[in-house]
């Protein structure tokens, strides 16, 4: 029986990952869950899975939560201590890492550091401070397995393979729903637009991302710390259908892919039950039927922030970490209404600009270059909400 802690528990990883648990009651246990601000979900999710240990960020929340669970053997814990408490617990033997954003990053390490093993959903955490993670792993002597969909793709393409045998990876994309658009008319592109994603039922943050194709950038920096290949061996093409879900090619030019309909929970599978896979009831892949596999280069002039990915790679240090940290807070505006679509890239290159990136050897140098960036951020949204027809 594997004990499980599901970190962001009421998202969308987060209840495909309690999907599986419940199906498969004899492999997995689940003791202990976060969630931001949503106390009724999770309210249901303590109910139906009785974990010994759940924790809301939000105090207010965990309060109502507390009330509502008195008498149920749940202990119900509250801010990033109790986050951190709930990912550090001693039974554990996987945590799910699904918060959106950085806020994951700290009970992630915290769980690296406590020796267990992650099941990774959360990309900013390794985008933040991918090399102080990947060394704390190697440290605890932990595995982190990759549950993006595309990472989990990699690491099953190179499973019984040698990694120096490696000659690039290839990420697919979408292309997200503008992938059609001009740049010109991307410019009055609504919220309801852009996180209507043709292929993947997403959490907002990542749909919006999607559409920018920051998603892909964040992920290029993500691969590199995640199987230790540089930039540029990695490459993303944008593949329409979502059925190849990234590949990787060998010195001998072989190319091996994984393929499948897009639904997270065979990712998320694999990741809980590794090395063995579950058998899941879910639509087999009926290559006759879709008929047609389609593929196009990423387009960096109406798509720029994937190209952003690639250079705060290339430089360094805390670079990664003001890009995603002004991604959030540009993403989070545009859903707001407060900038438009093309305000988010704009959003992002004048904070990577403005950012001096100093090296990330401890925790605090990526949460300080984080708060920078958001508080740079936030100022480059005042002036583009002032001057909306900058972009």
């Amino acid at each position: 029986m594997k004990k499980i802690v599901i970190l962001g528990s009421t998202g969308s990883i987060g209840t495909n990952t309690l999907d599986i648990v419940s199906k498969f009651p004899g492999k997995f246990q689940t003791i202990g869950l976060t969630a931001g601000t949503n106390s009724e979900k999770l309210e249901e999710q303590v109910r139906a899975f009785s974990p010994a240990v759940v924790a809301l960020a939000d105090e207010a929340a965990a309060a109502r939560l507390r009330a509502r669970c008195h008498g149920l053997r749940t202990t119900v814990l509250s801010g990033m201590e109790g986050i951190v408490k709930t990912a550090t617990l001693t039974e554990a033997d996987l945590v799910i890492s699904a918060i959106v954003g950085a806020a994951g990053l700290v009970p992630t390490l915290a769980a690296i550091r406590a020796g267990k093993s992650i099941a990774l959903a959360n990309k900013e955490p390794m985008v933040m401070a991918g090399r102080l993670i990947r060394d704390e792993a190697r440290k605890a002597r932990v595995r982190i397995f990759p549950v993006d969909s595309e990472h989990s793709a990699l690491f099953q393409s190179m499973e019984g393979h040698r990694a120096e045998d490696i000659r690039r990876l290839i990420l697919t994309a979408s292309g997200g729903p503008l992938w059609e658009l001009s740049k010109e008319r991307m410019r009055d592109v609504t919220p309801e637009q852009a996180l209507q994603h043709p292929n993947w039922k997403m959490g907002a943050k990542i749909t919006i991302d999607s559409a920018t194709l920051m998603n892909k950038g964040l992920e290029v920096v993500e691969a590199h710390w995640l199987f230790d290949i540089p930039a540029s061996q990695i490459e993303v093409v944008v593949h329409r259908e979502s059925i190849i879900h990234s590949l990787v090619e060998y010195t001998d030019r072989s190319v091996i892919a994984q393929l499948g309909l897009p639904d997270m929970r065979t990712p998320i599978a694999y990741a809980l039950n590794y090395p063995e896979r579950v058998p899941l009831d879910l639509p087999s892949l009926n290559l006759a039927e879709i008929g047609t596999l389609t593929f196009f280069p990423p387009d960096h002039e109406r798509f720029p922030c994937l190209g952003f990915g690639y250079e705060a790679l290339r430089i360094g240090g805390t670079m990664p970490a003001a890009l995603n940290a002004a991604n959030e807070v540009a993403v989070q505006a545009f859903l707001d209404r407060a900038i438009g679509f093309l305000g988010i890239a704009e959003t992002i290159r004048r904070t990577m600009q403005a950012h001096t990136p100093v090296e990330v050897a401890t925790l605090e140098d990526a949460l300080r270059a984080d708060a920078w960036a958001r508080a740079k951020a936030g100022e480059i949204v005042g002036s583009l909400a002032a001057s909306p027809t900058v972009v």
